[in-house]
């Protein structure tokens, strides 16, 4: 093949690859939520808002995330991130809210990030946990809408929902919701799942039986095939002498 071939051939798969980093970088390259576990309907669930930063000449010192009031959280905890500080801020209802036979009348609104000390830099992102409670149970899905600042003033919002089949160009987080659950704290497991588990423990069971069984016989297989190499060695030397006798008689 000639050089020219050659050369023809690194440059289109150079051109692949960069097509390949911006396109990944244009289609994941936004703030999302991402459940950690089940975020199940009428449940708790703990999820990361993960903040990529996109610039490659500042970075992102500070987050904002909304939450929606039509399906209102009376709780939403962060979790401490090295530096950074986290600020809840909540709103009233026009409808309170019955949570453990208690009335809310103040749901969570927003949870705003500071960098305090810390930063994320270009190539980086930032994940930060909440603890999000008691999900609405007439919703499949939480828009949180996200803004992000970076050190240069730039402001990014992530506010934008999708309506079709194609991404918006800013698109808010989605936290997806699954079915509801026996147990709404996460805590305990269905009977079907207890069956399931059972199942599983004794597949299991049985599975290392078999392995076990499995792992002797190929045990025994090892040790058949090294006698049969040490005789076959054996019977090769036996033959060598054999030949180098024959030899020495014909030549005697």
């Amino acid at each position: 093949m000639s050089s020219t071939n050659l050369s023809r051939i690194a440059l289109a798969a150079g051109t692949a690859a960069a097509s390949v980093v911006l396109l990944s970088g244009t289609a994941f390259a936004h703030v999302s939520v991402q459940p950690q576990g089940e975020a199940a309907k009428g449940g708790y669930a703990t999820v990361n808002i993960k903040v990529p930063n996109e610039r490659d000449n500042a970075s992102t010192v500070k987050l904002e995330v909304s939450f929606p009031l039509d399906h209102p959280l009376a709780s939403v905890m962060p979790q401490p991130v090295p530096g950074w500080k986290a600020e809840v801020t909540k709103a009233k209802l026009d409808k309170p809210l019955t949570l453990h036979g208690k009335q809310i009348n103040e749901a969570v609104s927003k949870v705003t990030w500071t960098a305090d000390g810390s930063k994320i830099g270009p190539g980086q992102f930032q994940q930060f946990p909440l603890s999000l409670g008691q999900l609405p149970e007439d919703a499949d899905q939480l828009v949180l809408k996200a803004i992000q600042t970076y050190d240069n003033d730039e402001v990014v919002r992530w506010i934008e929902e999708q309506k079709g089949s194609e991404e918006p160009q800013n698109p808010a987080p989605v936290l997806k919701l699954s079915a509801a659950g026996a147990d709404h704290h996460g805590g305990g497991a269905t009977p079907t799942a207890s069956a399931s588990a059972a199942a599983d423990a004794k597949t299991g069971h049985e599975d290392g039986a078999g392995a076990h069984a499995e792992t002797a016989s190929a045990s025994s297989s090892d040790t058949t095939a090294r006698v049969l190499g040490v005789l076959g060695i054996l019977a090769g030397i036996a033959g060598v002498a054999f030949g180098v006798l024959a030899g020495r008689r014909r030549s005697a």
